[in-house]
């Protein structure tokens, strides 16, 4: 009796064993099946947005054209008219499109101006689907042939197989590069296997002007169904690897008044008789940090992120080329002289640099006067966990000690025009492991997990608010020079960015669909 119910127990896990082998056999044919179906649905979409480039490029140089700069007050209208273009854009491939208007602001002559309106689209509502937002903006800097353009900034130009214009990259490409990516999907007749969303600006450039209070309006009701959020503002680290960015410093600005009296005097008159209010100020500066650069602000490092063994692997991991950075600065030496020093004090650690001086003579020859006030600026670049409003104090207290030890009669003004916070992101999130897998489709490599020393306020305000996932996605190269007088993006990049935002929309839509199972799964268990 005993050796009976051993051989049934035997036999039944046997049975069970031989169950769970064509369980697995099945899930593996089924994979394999739909690594294939979307394996052939990406070629099929590579192919289509290879033969389409040259449109593609197109409506880029259309794109450019227009002089949609958001600083200069006169331009205003080509910034409205531009939101506009990309509007129609949108309802042109099926978009349902909101214009969200935002109002006015003042200008420092008293002129109030009317704000260009914010785009709020979507494009599928199938519950079963993910979503995903799409941020990016229209506006550019300010641009003229005469700071030293090789070309007409506003007249798309390629040479050597790089697109050079005005917004190429920043961000005009990118934007139209993820649209050509879901009319791809459109001319092909395929289904797009992810609901999408828009929320396109044409004020970055000037701060975003009234885009964080939609943001909080619309958290319940645009944003209440979307899962992921996708950025595409920034650059690789290196001109040939893409990257993948998972944090950004964030940004405090001073502004410093040192002032004499009401008016401007004459050195010969005054000069070795009064308190300068340029020397003051000069001094102010020079107390800011040291010669290998770094803060003397007291307390500024105290509440800096440890350098943790996963990232002290990332930077071990990163490809990167010293000498192209140079190369692409145009500086020959730099304070740090290995890549890990290099890339912790872009990302990970504060920096403070100094940007100008208001009210001082900067004209070509010589002007001997005293000016009657001088305003100095600078800001301190911040990281995780620094926080804003003690980073402010700290540095009020600091410039009114050193100034108050020099005995000077002027008054001193310290104030803070504007400031945003540092971001960072779960690089285990499905977000990321998604564009890694659509990057490595694409580009045939892994990417570099990368941080942005730069500040990109936008991403902290949608992780905040909305609490979505929230990703950085670049598509430029670490040499198109965004802002400078040879902004660019290459022909390939422009093109391979296209393919990859496509990519990216069924790798979120498979890893989504896995991740439901798996949580079906545990449920049910």
């Amino acid at each position: 009796m005993y050796l009976t119910s051993a051989c049934g127990y035997l036999l039944f896990n046997i049975a069970n064993f031989v169950l769970n082998l064509q369980i697995l056999a099945l899930s593996v044919i089924m994979l394999l099946f739909e690594a294939g179906v979307s394996s052939g649905l990406e070629n099929q979409i590579f192919q289509y947005i290879d033969l389409h480039q040259n449109e593609f490029i197109q409506t880029l140089k259309e794109w450019v054209a227009v002089e949609s700069d958001s600083i200069q007050p006169e331009l205003r209208q080509e910034v409205t008219r531009m939101v506009e273009l990309t509007a129609d854009r949108l309802r042109a491939m099926g978009t349902t499109v909101e214009l969200v208007k935002l109002g006015s602001h003042k200008l420092p002559d008293g002129q109030s101006l009317p704000l260009p309106p914010l785009i709020l689209a979507e494009l599928g509502k199938d519950p079963q689907k993910p979503t995903v937002c799409f941020y990016g903006h229209v506006d550019v800097q300010p641009a003229k042939k005469e700071d030293g353009w090789k070309t007409d900034p506003y007249t798309l130009t390629e040479i050597d197989g790089n697109l050079y214009g005005r917004g190429a990259t920043d961000n005009k490409g990118p934007v139209l590069a993820w649209i050509n990516a879901v009319e791809s999907f459109r001319a092909l007749k395929l289904d797009i296997p992810v609901n999408l969303k828009f929320i396109i600006e044409g004020m970055e450039e000037a701060g975003s002007l009234g885009l964080e209070e939609i943001i909080k309006k619309e958290n319940q009701r645009f944003f209440s169904d979307v899962d992921y959020i996708v950025i595409s503002d920034n650059l690789w680290l290196s001109n040939r690897k893409p990257a993948l960015t998972y944090g950004t410093r964030g940004n405090i600005c001073f502004s410093v008044e040192v002032r004499c009296g009401e008016r401007d005097l004459h050195s010969g008159s005054f000069g070795g008789i009064i308190h300068e209010p340029m020397t003051d100020l000069i001094a102010l500066l020079d107390s800011l940090v040291d010669t290998s650069g770094r803060i003397l602000i007291p307390g500024v490092y105290d509440d800096v992120a440890s350098l943790t063994e996963e990232e002290k692997k990332l930077y071990e991991a990163i490809e990167f080329d010293l000498e192209e950075y140079k190369n692409n600065s145009g500086v020959k030496k730099f304070l740090y002289d290995t890549k890990e020093e290099i890339l912790s004090h872009l990302w990970r650690y504060p920096s403070l640099s100094i940007h100008g001086i208001e009210g001082a003579f900067h004209e070509p020859g010589i002007k001997t006067v005293i000016p009657a006030k001088v305003i100095g600026k600078f800001s301190i670049r911040q990281v995780p966990h620094m926080d804003i409003s003690i980073g402010e104090h700290q540095v009020i207290k600091y410039l009114e000690d050193v100034f108050s030890k020099r005995n000077s009669p002027n008054k001193l003004k310290v104030s803070v025009p504007i400031s945003a916070m540092p971001w960072v992101a779960d690089i285990n999130d499905p977000l990321y492991t998604a564009a890694r897998m659509a990057i490595k489709t694409v580009f045939g490599q892994d990417p570099e997990m990368i941080r942005d020393g730069a500040t990109i306020p936008i991403a902290q305000t949608f992780q905040n608010i909305t609490r979505k996932s929230v990703m950085m996605l670049p598509i430029g190269a670490a040499d198109d020079a965004e802002h400078s007088q040879k902004e660019k993006i290459s022909r390939h990049n422009y093109i391979q960015g296209t393919k990859l935002f496509a990519a990216l929309f069924l790798e979120i839509a498979k890893l989504h669909g896995q991740l439901q199972e798996a949580s079906n799964t545990t449920t049910t268990n």
